[in-house]
Formats: C-alpha cells, structure tokens, sequence
C-alpha cells in the first residue's frame, strides 16, 4: 500500500517546488495580463491567494488535532468556516451592502444535507468526519453562488434594455429578470456537472485518493467519492436556485454604474 508520505513528502524539495509553481503561475499570469472585471490584475491575487493558503493550512493543521475532541469548539469551526464562505461569496458578487445574501444560497443547500448525514448516522458528530465532509460542501456551495451570481448580475447588466422590453410587454420585474439570467446562471452547475460525469476516466478526486491512502479498499474510496459528488451536485444546485431567486428579486445586486 502506497503511504501519503510516499507519495508526497514534506521536506525542503516540496517547500522549494511550491514556491518556484507559485512565481512561475504569477508570472504567466502578469504575462498575459489576466485582469478581473474592475481592471485589476489577477498577478496580485494569485499570489495572495497562495500565501493565504499557505497560513491558512499550516494555521488549520495546528488547531484541527484539539478542535475536534470537543463539540462547541468543532461547531464553532464549522460556523466559522461557512462565515468565510459567505464573505468571500457574497464580496465576489458585488461591492453593494447586499453581498451578506450569499449566506442563503449555501445555506440553503448546505443544512439540509449536513442535517441528514446526521440524523441518519452516516456522518458522525465527530471533527475527524464532520469537518472535512462539511467543508466540501460548504465550498462546493460558496462556487456555485459565486459563479451563478455574477454570471448573473453581468447578464443583466449586459442585457438591461431587454428587460426593459420584458417589463414594457407586461412581465413582472421578478419574471422579466429571470428570463435573461436563467440561462446563464445556470451555467454554474457545469464544473460540477463535469466533475461527476468524468471521475474515474479524467480525475481521481482527492476523496478517493485521500480513502486510499488511509489504508480503505477500493469499494469502500469509490462509495465515498461518489458520495461527495452527489452530496455536492446536491448543494450546488439548491445554491443556484436560490442564488437566482435573490438576483431576480433585486435582493443581491450591484450598485449601478454612472456613465458620465
């Protein structure tokens, strides 16, 4: 059986090789001037986003072996693991006040599957289970928001005079914006989608591996990940449907643009 350390050794060649992928990545993205829709240059955000991740994980690694022996400490980390969902969900959709609407799509989606893993005794009321479990999903859920939210808002954005026409017609305001965003929206689902129809043929997911380099056979790594995979098609689809259901009724939006 192949041991994680095996596989991927913690020395000072892994810390060396992740460094030079970092810079090598914000290189090529300063390169092509990858830039997000306020002209700022994503250089600066991978590379951010990279050392974030770094803290971040050796912060999580050093905290994670007392948090779960206890059950206030492990629900604490599981809320705050959804409030920085919410956040960086709800800021990426839009700089208006309204961003704190992204915390009903995930969890929307989220609860009721958490919520029947533990009733049914599937996932136990323990950190070891709970936590990595919950947070597949909650970010599985925080994407999908994100992603069907500002494909959203940008749609209708684009598309303004066409609701303007809807609303001229007769439509309701609600209905007349989710004709435009609907489609798009929608789109969301598809790196989930893809995901799941293509385990196993293009990817092994990290759940699979994770199982296998624990020491679990094969069935036993397949059943989970096909878990984790329904689990999240689950959540994320609940999440766009709210998502644009809050668009449509102009609870998450965007402060409008003055042309001068």
């Amino acid at each position: 059986m192949l041991a994680a350390a095996a596989l991927l050794p913690v020395n000072t060649t892994l810390g060396v090789f992740l460094a030079a992928l970092l810079v090598a990545t914000v290189a090529v993205a300063a390169a092509a001037h990858l830039t997000d829709g306020h002209e700022r240059p994503y250089a600066r955000a991978v590379a951010l986003a990279g050392l974030r991740a770094a803290v971040q994980l050796a912060a999580v690694s050093a905290l994670i072996g007392w948090v779960v022996h206890a059950v206030p400490l492990l629900l604490g980390f599981v809320l705050l693991m959804f409030a920085v969902a919410v956040r960086t969900a709800g800021r990426r959709i839009t700089d208006d006040r309204t961003w704190w609407w992204a915390a009903l799509p995930i969890a929307a989606g989220v609860l009721p599957v958490v919520a029947a893993l533990l009733l049914t005794g599937l996932v136990p009321l323990k950190g070891v289970a709970l936590i990595p479990v919950t947070g597949i999903l909650i970010g599985g859920g925080m994407t999908a928001t994100v992603l069907a939210g500002r494909r959203a808002l940008d749609e209708l954005r684009t598309r303004h005079g066409e609701v303007e026409a809807a609303l001229a017609l007769g439509l309701l305001d609600r209905d007349a914006r989710l004709e435009i965003a609907r489609p798009v929206a929608s789109d969301a689902l598809l790196p989930g989608l893809d995901q799941t129809r293509t385990v196993g043929l293009v990817t092994l997911p990290g759940a699979f591996v994770g199982m296998l380099l624990g020491g679990a056979s094969p069935l036993l790594a397949g059943a989970v990940q096909l878990f984790v995979l329904v689990a999240l098609m689950a959540v994320q689809v609940v999440a766009v449907a709210v998502t644009l259901e809050l668009v449509a009724r102009g609870l998450l939006r965007r402060v409008p643009r003055h042309v001068p």
